[in-house]
This record gives structure tokens, C-alpha cells and sequence, in this order.
């Protein structure tokens, strides 16, 4: 990539009176073809760089390759779950028969868009063990109020709307599960967790009485532990006459094994977007499809797409309530996503999708194993899809976490996440996600070896990375702290 120019910003590449592209000549007579208050009119013209075509096309083209994802190396976020994802899934969801449709056409004229939106929802019922889906919300923590939502409905239903406002979520938690019951109106009640992250059932039990409404979780956990006394956890709370709620952000190393229905679970949400193949680096997009059991699918979301048979054949249609409505309308979900996940199912089949969740946990098992005797590995216990050191092994040299993670960019790979969870000082949590190959793996714990080797050796090196890289270190607190989004001009 040629960083030495183009890499400017845009802006300082722009000369006054240059141009790059000539609209055509207006045509109609009348101007003012839209009369716009005062207020919203523009006194002056927008300072807009003035640069030739020539110019753009380089300068965004160096800059995208500047960036950093899963197409150009290993991307080894925990619990974001950034794997590959296949092509043809794009393909499917740029096809133009679906990129054409409008929100607001007739659903009659949109049959086979309908057909996906119904086929899916079942297929999710069939890998998570609920009864219906809702694929309306637009991202996980949208699934998340939602399902929170469908909770409080329930206990309003039973007369107990009041009374049942406090929900119990796991200290471990991702902070969304906290945040989510808050804007919902109810009142976050905290359950420690044991040494491995698992809900400690002991701090469980004197929490569950008449106001609860439910409990959260995610299984595996934070830690990439699985819930072991989960089956005990669902009895508890649903004697105290409170719902669980499955937080679907580490399904991967369950889907196609283990089905959240049948551990006790009542309602969840699934990040479409990590599970079910959509690129969503830089915060999106997303989409949050939600399930329930069995008796709780009338709290659901409306509109919801039908089958319809008759003696012509099936047919679709998006039903609210008792009505039918006569657009597709833009509440059905996020629809390249949901045409993304459509595709990813169905080229794995019913037998190739029980090999997603045993590849992520070999995998995840795979570079742990390869690398506990120079990163400290606080839980020394089979994980599932992810796990997490606790910084070096040797600390005496004084290099963290976040030296560790800038030293990887300087040998082409992404970081994992770090200092998540709280639970440990120097957390660098590891997700290989199934999709990796043993090649890949290998390159990563080579170099994460050698890191170690340096911190020993070199502490210097590493404290000051990276050195390859169009930036250097940055100050990441007065990054965020003091933002500059827009171009300052003299």
C-alpha cells in the first residue's frame, strides 16, 4: 500500500477549483420544485473537498487497505465470534430480485422474501429448541429488550406485572444484559459467580422469591466455561415462578449439539450476524431474531410472516395480530442479514451444522493448550468456543496485555479482546471461531511465542509496538476522551 501520500486525508489532498465530476444540466423549468422552510436552508456552500477523480480512487483504496478484517487475516475477538464468512452468502443477499424489493410493495408481489422470513424462523426453532421467532429486532441488545419485553408481557398477563420486576444477571455478564433490563424497566439484581465464572448457585438461592421475573444468562459463559449446574439453575427459577433468558452471544459452540430449549431456557435472542455469517466489524449491521417456548409465543412481536395452504399451494403472508397486512413493510428484520443466515443454513445442511460447535471448541482448546506455559491460564479446564489468559506468565518484565496486543499488529494479526472480563487484571480472551485452519492456528501461537520470547528478552520492543504499522502506538485514553470527527479548516 502506498502510505506516503495518499494516505493524507481527504481534505488536504483537496485544491481550490478542482473537480472530479460534472452533474447534468437541470432540465425542469421551475427550481423550487420543493419550497424548504428558511431555517433548513443552507447560507453557505458545504466545504466539501475539491479533488479529482483520480485522487479519491487512490486515496480511498490506500486507505481501505489500511484496514484491518476478516478477509486479509485472523481476527481473534472473544466473544465476537468474527469468523469467515463464505461468499456465496453475500452473493444471495446482494442477488437483485431481493436488493430490488421496497418496503412498502405489496406483500403479494414479494412471495419468495416472505418464504425465506418464514423458513428461517422455523429453522431457528429447530437449532435452539423453541417453539417460534420473531426476526424483527435489529441487533442483539434490540433482541435482548425485546425478549425482556416478551418476559414482563407474561407476568402482566398473570396479573403479576408489578409485583415481578427484578431480574437476576450473573456479575460475569456481558454489559448489555444489565443494560437492556434497565431500560426495560426492571431492576438488575446481581449473582456472583464462582472462581470459573459459573453462577454460584449458593448466592442463586436466598435471590429467588415472588418478584423476580427472571434470570439472564449466557451458556458457555464469559470465560468460555459451560454452566454445569444449569439444569439445577432453570429448576430454581422457574419454582420462584421467573423466566430464563438465554443470551444467544455464545452460541457457536453449541449450535447443532446442544439446543437452549431443551437446558430450561424460555426465551433467547441469537446475534444473527456472528452465528449465522454476516460481517458486522465497525458496529454493524446486526440482527437480534428472538425465540420463545412453547405458551409464550402470543407475546411475540407483531408482524409475523404466515403459511397460508390451500388447494393452489403454500402461500405467505405478514400477519399483526388478526389482520394481514398488504406490505412487506420495514418491521420484518434487518433482510441481508436474514438473507445471509438463510444461505449459511442451508449450505451446511442438517448434518454439516452439528460441525460448527465441536470445530470451535477444538479449536479454542487447540491454542490454549499450545500456549499455557508462557501466558498465564487462570481456569485450566476444557473451554468451549473461547478461553482467556491472564497476561504473561513471566510478569516481571513488565509487559501487559495491551503490549502483548499491539506487538501482534506488527505480525499481521488482529488482537483478541482485551482486559474483558473484569474477572482478571491482564484478561486477553481468545476466540478461534470453527472456521480457522490448523495452518492459521499455528502461525497465531508461533507468534504469540515469540512475543513472549521478546518480553524477556526485549521488553522495550514490545512495549513500544507496533513498528510496522501506517500508525504508531496511540494514546488510546486521550483518543477517547478528546474526539476529532470533523476536518478543521483555517
Amino acid at each position: 500500500m502506498n502510505n506516503q501520500y495518499y494516505s493524507k486525508l481527504i481534505f488536504e489532498l483537496s485544491r481550490e477549483g478542482r473537480q472530479g465530476y460534472s452533474l447534468p444540466r437541470n432540465e425542469f423549468v421551475n427550481h423550487n420544485l420543493c419550497d424548504m422552510p428558511a431555517q433548513l436552508l443552507r447560507q453557505q456552500e458545504p466545504k466539501l473537498p475539491e479533488v479529482d477523480e483520480l485522487t479519491v480512487v487512490r486515496h480511498y483504496t490506500n486507505m481501505s487497505n489500511n484496514n484491518f478484517g476478516v478477509d486479509t487475516g485472523f481476527y481473534p475477538l472473544g466473544s465476537c465470534t468474527m469468523k469467515y464468512n463464505p461468499k456465496i452468502n453475500e452473493d444471495m443477499a446482494a442477488h437483485p430480485d431481493f436488493t430490488g424489493l421496497h418496503p412498502f410493495q405489496p406483500a403479494g408481489t414479494a412471495d419468495g422474501a416472505l418464504e425465506i422470513y418464514y423458513n428461517l424462523q422455523h429453522s431457528l426453532a429447530e437449532l435452539s429448541g423453541m417453539k417460534e421467532f420473531t426476526l424483527n429486532p435489529f441487533a442483539g441488545a434490540h433482541g435482548e429488550l425485546t425478549g425482556l419485553m416478551v418476559m414482563r408481557s407474561y407476568h402482566a398477563s398473570r396479573g403479576e406485572g408489578e409485583t415481578r420486576r427484578k431480574v437476576i444477571v450473573p456479575d460475569s455478564a456481558h454489559g448489555t444484559n444489565p443494560a437492556s433490563a434497565a431500560v426495560c424497566g426492571l431492576e438488575v439484581v446481581t449473582v456472583k459467580s464462582l472462581a470459573d465464572g459459573t453462577v454460584d448457585v449458593d448466592d442463586l438461592r436466598p435471590l429467588l422469591d415472588n418478584t423476580v421475573a427472571g434470570m439472564m444468562m449466557t451458556n458457555p459463559n464469559t470465560l468460555g466455561i459451560f454452566e454445569r449446574n444449569i439444569a439445577t439453575i432453570a429448576a430454581m427459577v422457574h419454582e420462584a415462578g421467573g423466566l430464563m433468558y438465554y443470551d444467544g452471544a455464545n452460541l457457536n459452540p453449541l449450535l447443532g449439539r446442544c439446543r437452549p430449549g431443551d437446558l430450561g431456557f424460555d426465551i433467547m435472542h441469537i446475534n444473527l450476524h456472528k452465528t449465522f455469517s454476516t460481517p458486522h466489524g465497525g458496529g454493524g449491521p446486526g440482527s437480534g431474531p428472538v425465540g420463545v417456548r412453547e405458551g409464550l409465543e402470543r407475546f411475540l412481536p407483531n408482524p409475523r410472516v404466515v403459511k397460508v395452504s390451500d388447494d393452489d399451494g403454500d402461500s405467505f403472508m405478514i400477519q399483526h395480530g388478526e389482520e394481514s397486512l398488504g406490505c412487506i413493510s420495514a418491521f420484518l428484520g434487518n433482510f441481508g442479514v436474514i438473507m445471509r443466515a438463510y444461505a449459511y443454513i442451508l449450505t451446511l445442511g442438517h448434518e454439516h451444522v452439528k460441525e460448527v460447535g465441536p470445530l470451535a471448541t477444538l479449536n479454542a482448546n487447540y491454542v490454549k493448550e499450545s500456549l499455557k506455559d508462557v501466558y498465564e491460564l487462570p481456569l485450566d479446564v476444557v473451554c468451549k468456543h473461547e478461553f482467556v489468559f491472564d497476561g504473561l506468565k513471566d510478569k516481571s518484565t513488565g509487559v501487559t496485555t495491551l503490549d502483548v496486543a499491539k506487538r501482534l499488529l506488527d505480525y499481521g494479526f488482529h488482537a483478541p479482546t482485551i482486559y474483558f472480563p473484569l474477572l482478571f487484571h491482564e484478561a486477553m480472551m481468545i476466540e478461534p471461531t470453527e472456521t480457522e485452519s490448523i495452518e492459521t492456528l499455528d502461525a497465531f501461537i508461533e507468534v504469540l511465542r515469540k512475543i513472549a520470547g521478546e518480553a524477556s528478552e526485549n521488553p522495550e520492543m514490545v512495549k513500544t509496538a507496533p513498528h510496522n504499522t501506517p500508525v504508531r502506538r496511540l494514546d488510546d485514553t486521550k483518543a477517547a476522551l478528546e474526539q476529532i470527527v470533523t476536518y478543521q479548516f483555517e
